[in-house]
């Protein structure tokens, strides 16, 4: 594709490399952008350079957060006995808009994946054990997508978290199996989280 201009093709590639979005619909987006004012184009730009600068992650749940502690991890109204284990953010927020889960997340960053050459070791899964290992936890959900790297995941933890004594649950498979939880509507994957069952058995 020729393009007038180098600026118009630079905006163009960065847009196309982000997931779903091919030439076609970038150079719409990057249309969209030049018929914006200059103080809309401004403000926008300015908001990608504090994603870059500003954004950073939770101490103790790896979520997105603004501070050291997420708002979750340090409100006074979360069941800190509870802990719920994410792929990644998109399933907290999945998660908390059902309204029906109230205690905290551990967010892995991914899910073991042999094919992709994604271990144990590339997860947040070290911090999880010790986070654990601590003694306050009670119940650990494993709110994984139902496919084959969420299934293994799960097994992992269940593994390496059985000798701490801590009762392990997963989502019931209201859930359709290889779906993922960000497609789910709110009122299926609310049923999930409270009809949770044993993991295991």
């Amino acid at each position: 594709m020729n393009y007038p201009s180098q600026v118009l093709e630079l905006v163009v590639n960065e847009f196309a490399k982000l997931p779903g979005i091919g030439k076609k619909t970038a150079l719409r987006l990057a249309l969209h952008l030049i018929k914006r004012n200059q103080q809309d184009l401004l403000f926008f730009s300015e908001s990608l350079k504090k994603l870059a600068n500003e954004i950073r992650y939770c101490d103790l749940c790896h979520n997105v957060s603004d501070a050291e502690i997420c708002d979750i991890c340090s409100s006074f109204s979360r069941k800190k006995d509870q802990l719920c284990v994410v792929e990644d953010l998109r399933d907290v927020m999945a998660i908390e808009n059902t309204q029906q889960y109230f205690g905290v997340y551990h967010v892995l960053g991914g899910v073991i994946a042999p094919m992709d050459g994604i271990g144990p070791d590339a997860l947040n899964m070290d911090s999880l054990i010790k986070r654990v290992g601590k003694g306050e936890i009670k119940e650990i959900i494993l709110a994984l997508n139902a496919t084959m790297e969420g299934d293994t995941t799960a097994f992992y933890i269940s593994k390496k978290l059985q000798p701490l004594g801590v009762k392990i649950s997963t989502i019931s498979r209201g859930i359709a199996v290889g779906g993922e939880l960000e497609y789910a509507d709110e009122i299926t994957l609310g049923r999930a989280i409270t009809s949770r069952v044993n993991y295991g058995g």
